[in-house]
């Protein structure tokens, strides 16, 4: 019980705070409905700190927006903290927000997703960590 709070508490940390870091004008709200799926992609640069590698992951997430079955996408950097609950030694972390689990999977498999894990993802990237939850 414990721990599934502290990882819906830390979803909606990691949700509020990329939604904070966009550089892009802000956006309508959107808050997932029961039955979505949340999809959180924590990743690792390979070169920690790298401004251009942080900014190719962020601008290559932006682009699945456009895949079938994406309700929403928030992605930024890491939001440093020196509370000793909040986990800030990643680079960039997403959250994918489908419309359910078939959604998520035909995202995953999507050309677009792909393609970016491809040639833009496993380059950058030395450590990847993925939650992925349904919404109650």
């Amino acid at each position: 019980m414990l721990n599934r709070l502290a990882f819906s508490l830390s979803a909606i940390v990691i949700a509020i705070t990329l939604s904070a870091c966009s550089t892009q004008p802000p956006q309508v709200s959107f808050t997932p409905a029961p039955g979505n799926v949340s999809h959180v992609v924590v990743c690792y640069l390979k070169t920690p700190g790298d401004p251009a590698a942080r900014q190719k992951l962020i601008e290559a997430s932006r682009q699945f927006k456009s895949i079938p079955g994406v309700l929403g996408v928030a992605v930024g950097q890491v939001l440093p903290s020196t509370r000793p609950i909040v986990v800030s030694d990643y680079d960039v972390a997403l959250v994918i927000t489908a419309k359910d689990s078939a959604a998520i999977n035909a995202y995953v498999a999507h050309p677009l997703h792909q393609k970016a894990v491809r040639e833009i993802l496993a380059p950058l990237t030395s450590k990847i960590v993925v939650y992925d939850f349904v919404n109650e």
